[in-house]
């Protein structure tokens, strides 16, 4: 039976990966869903299946442009900000582009939100903005400097909703994905994610290739944890949560031979070839971090977290959508 929901929602980059698995959700949720995407990265055959759904509406337009913002804006009730240009090497080739929309366009949106009178503002932060700080796990009040203009942008983003929910009263609530992933995430591209694109490289029996020793990890999360969390950020009546950040993670590491390990293991299930594909180690990265694993204990505490998903749940998880998507 479907649950009829009142409260309007809109998600910006709500054609893109983790956008697109909200939009979904919430729909699901009978909540009134509003995506805003300009297509420079999400898809639209992500979002297709949601067309004929009388509660989905896309607006096709730049978070750039404030006036494509405030439009997006009228009537809403909570906002989940996804929109933006990831990817540390991309931001490393064109930090203009990045700035432009990861900066401007997110204060263009708080005004928006402000101006609109939106009961919450959820937005997607990043691991990225821990920056040098060698301290494991990461928790939330200590950071070091940034290593990239992409994590410069995303703590961008934080000091700005602070300040908004400080002079304007607006709620804010940050949420600092640690590497995403699963179904819809794009396989594609030059700044494609690891997973996904050693997922095609070895659905194609090509080598993978792994920047550095394979030693660095990662607090990989599945994409199921990241739509728990932002549910619980919007809903959550208790007033301690908001004007915040919060890691989204799942709180353990897997280092990168780890992963590819996994994953080779769950895909010659359906193809026993590919456990044969070698691997390949090339030079560390620009601007990577060693090690990322998220303290999520604050999220446990205020939001009432709890994952479903470990890393090897959701990797098989993911393999599977990958397996009878892809090929």
């Amino acid at each position: 039976m479907e649950i009829i929901n009142k409260y309007s929602v809109l998600i910006t980059g709500g054609a893109g990966f983790i956008g697109s698995n909200l939009c979904e959700y919430f729909l699901n949720k009978g909540y009134d869903v509003i995506c805003l995407d300009n297509f420079a990265t999400g898809h639209r055959y992500n979002i297709e299946p949601f067309f004929k759904n009388p509660k989905f509406e896309l607006i096709e337009g730049d978070i750039r442009n404030l006036e494509t913002c405030k439009l997006a804006v009228t009537g809403v009730d909570y906002v989940l900000h996804q929109a933006a240009l990831g990817s540390v090497p991309r931001s490393i080739n064109d930090p203009i582009t990045s700035n432009e929309v990861n900066v401007s366009g997110f204060l263009n949106m708080l005004v928006a939100a402000r101006d609109a009178g939106v009961k919450r503002f959820i937005y997607a932060a990043s691991s990225s903005t821990y920056g040098d700080s060698e301290a494991l796990p990461k928790v939330e009040d200590v950071i070091g400097k940034p290593l990239s203009p992409y994590a410069i942008t995303k703590y961008v983003n934080e000091l700005y909703a602070e300040i908004f929910s400080r002079t304007y009263g607006l709620e804010t609530i940050g949420l600092r994905y640690f590497n995403v992933f699963g179904r819809r995430q794009d396989p594609n591209g030059a700044y494609a994610a690891v997973i996904p694109k050693f997922v095609m490289k070895l659905m194609k029996h090509e080598s993978p290739v792994i920047n550095g020793d394979g030693l660095f990890s990662r607090d990989f999360t599945y994409i199921d944890n990241v739509v728990q969390m932002n549910e619980l950020a919007m809903l959550s009546d208790n007033p301690a949560v908001s004007n915040t950040v919060y890691n989204t993670a799942y709180g353990e590491r897997t280092t990168l031979n780890q992963m590819v390990t996994l994953l080779k293991d769950y895909l010659s299930k359906f193809d026993s070839k590919i456990a044969e594909v070698e691997i390949v180690y090339g030079p560390n990265r620009t601007g990577d971090i060693p090690h990322s694993l998220a303290s999520i204990d604050k999220a446990k505490r205020l939001l009432h977290y709890h994952p479903n998903y470990s890393f090897s749940e959701g990797l098989k998880e993911a393999v599977d959508w990958y397996w009878h998507n892809l090929i």
